[in-house]
């Protein structure tokens, strides 16, 4: 990271902020959201300035039937110019249908918990790295271009096993690199992290993967969720995951909320003088219509009550 790329205070100039809603969101609301309502979530989300976007996954309609419209979502969003449409793949299977239908990024999850892992995907982290081997030479042998980004979840702990070691992180990230992944990310799927755990699990993590290690995905649980963003942004981590509204959790975890809002992580990230290149008025009109589309469902985040500081809404309109 060169120093023309910072801030006056040593942070990435500008940001990426992934929005993951709707899958990551979805995924765990008993109410099927309609696929019409989901395009239009796509639209104003382009129009609010959001170019990389989690659509979906590809996974048994029986498993997820919030998901088994993913095909028709990535369509739709492969139309709009500049957006990377990345989808969820659990499996060799999943994969070979995102590769057919030319997903622009696929997210392989990898849980560094043993315990986790077997709930989740019934196989241990070392079987499902071999898995991510064989779905890296079934990518290549179709000549697709669909990029390779390996999640690690519960990086930070787990509610089912407990203490998840840095090393077995550092060592799962170095197995799946060496299997051909394009980048990895980090993810605290159960909200254990705090901001000194990510900086010294980043730390460590960067001495293995250098540039790849790409992506930061945080859940707000305990409150920690833009204190632990702050704290890898510090270390030169440009994308993190976000669901409007604050959405999503994880079946394997009770009792965790959803991702860092979207529209709170945005409003962070502004204020410090980052670019993001979202607006945050279409933000809060879009959640307007999440919170319509989820009637009933707890929806998260601050700003959205607040509103923007007088101050930064005087350089925004500078």
């Amino acid at each position: 990271m060169n120093d023309q790329a910072l801030t006056p205070d040593g942070l990435p100039h500008q940001v990426v902020v992934r929005e993951v809603g709707l899958r990551d969101g979805l995924q765990i609301v008993a109410r099927t959201v309609p696929t019409a309502a989901k395009l239009e979530w796509i639209r104003d989300a382009y129009a609010a300035g959001q170019r990389e976007l989690e659509i979906g996954s590809f996974v048994p309609a029986r498993l997820l039937p919030q998901l088994a419209d993913t095909a028709e979502v990535l369509a739709f969003a492969k139309t709009l110019p500049g957006v990377v449409a990345s989808v969820l793949v659990p499996n060799l299977k999943g994969a070979e249908r995102a590769i057919a239908e030319e997903a622009h990024a696929m997210l392989l999850p990898l849980s560094a918990s043993h315990q986790h892992s077997l709930a989740n995907l019934r196989k241990t982290p070392d079987e499902v790295v071999a898995d991510i081997g064989r779905i890296r030479a079934a990518r290549d042998a179709a000549g697709s271009r669909t990029l390779l980004e390996v999640g690690i979840s519960t990086a930070f702990g787990c509610t089912i096993q407990g203490e998840v070691r840095p090393a077995e992180v550092v060592r799962l990230v170095a197995a799946v690199l060496d299997a051909g992944v394009d980048r990895v990310g980090l993810a605290d799927t159960v909200g254990y992290a705090d901001p000194a755990m990510v900086s010294r699990l980043f730390e460590q993590v960067l001495r293995v993967a250098g540039d790849r290690l790409a992506t930061a995905h945080f859940h707000d649980t305990r409150g920690l969720g833009l204190a632990n963003c702050y704290a890898a942004l510090r270390l030169g981590i440009r994308r993190f995951d976000a669901c409007l509204g604050g959405i999503g959790g994880c079946p394997h975890a009770p009792g965790a909320s959803g991702n860092v809002a979207t529209e709170d992580l945005a409003y962070m990230l502004a204020s410090m003088g980052i670019e993001t290149g979202l607006d945050f008025d279409a933000l809060l009109a879009l959640r307007g219509k999440l919170a319509r589309w989820l009637e009933g469902e707890p929806l998260h985040g601050s700003i959205w009550r607040a509103g923007l500081p007088k101050t930064l809404r005087e350089e925004v309109a500078a």
